[in-house]
């Protein structure tokens, strides 16, 4: 279908993908051996976080570290301490919130499973609004809401900054 385009757009087109190429582009997720960052995200142990929004971020880290499985052999420990803080904003002349912040805070730690210095640590933040209603019910839903969305961005973010981090040491081996 592309080709069908005039020949100045199919040409600039081929050429910009040459490009890509030619500046060493790799994906994340995949590479000529078949998904290097995918095989060592396989061989993390996430151990348990505290709380019921660490039992969530774990479950979903998971999904997306081990979607086959836990490992039957680790090479890596991921530990992660989960922080939580509420802020209330959106004060009416009552002095009542109309709207919060929930704060989610995870700051994780992968290391070797023999032991061994830290690989990579950092620190990943997310943060969602909800609406404090009239009704406590309808307000503790919209809080629990936000709280699954900011432990799926956490969840995310870790899963792609260790992606990166075994993408860049596998590029980095093979330079040696």
């Amino acid at each position: 279908m592309w080709l069908s385009r005039p020949p100045a757009l199919s040409s600039a087109l081929l050429a910009a993908l040459v490009l890509l190429g030619a500046c060493g582009f790799r994906p994340l997720y995949g590479s000529k051996e078949k998904g290097a960052a995918a095989a060592e995200l396989a061989a993390v142990e996430i151990k348990p976080i505290a709380d019921r929004a660490g039992q969530q971020l774990h479950n979903l880290l998971l999904d997306r570290i081990n979607p086959r499985g836990r490992p039957a052999k680790p090479r890596y420990i991921l530990k992660i301490r989960l922080t939580q803080s509420i802020e209330r904003l959106a004060v009416r002349k009552t002095a009542f919130s109309t709207r919060a912040n929930l704060r989610l805070t995870a700051a994780f730690v992968l290391a070797p499973a023999g032991g061994g210095e830290v690989l990579v640590s950092g620190t990943s933040l997310a943060i969602s609004s909800y609406n404090i209603l009239s009704s406590e019910f309808a307000t503790l839903t919209s809080e629990k809401d936000a709280r699954s969305r900011a432990t799926g961005q956490l969840a995310e973010d870790i899963r792609t900054r260790l992606a990166v981090f075994f993408t860049q040491r596998k590029v980095a081996g093979e330079g040696l």
